[in-house]
């Protein structure tokens, strides 16, 4: 395996595991409100990024559909 092949592959786990990390906030969040010490933040910043792109309209939904495919040809690689 080359280094950069293995590099991405590092970068791809290390992207999984903070999407995990992501999802753990929001249940957290959703649970316990913002006591949460680590994770206090995540669910009103994903409230904040999803009212941004629902307030920009096409620019948004394009935005929204960019970083999906993004994600989803990240995980077809892998």
């Amino acid at each position: 395996m080359s280094p950069l092949e293995q590099a991405k592959k590092w970068i791809c786990e290390i992207t999984e595991i903070l999407l995990l990390l992501v999802a753990l906030g929001i249940v957290l969040g959703i649970l316990f409100g913002p006591e949460v010490p680590f994770f206090a933040g995540i669910v009103t910043n994903l409230t904040a990024l999803i009212r941004s792109l629902g307030d920009n309209g096409l620019v948004g939904l394009i935005a929204l559909s960019i970083i999906l495919y993004l994600f989803q040809r990240q995980r077809a690689t892998t």
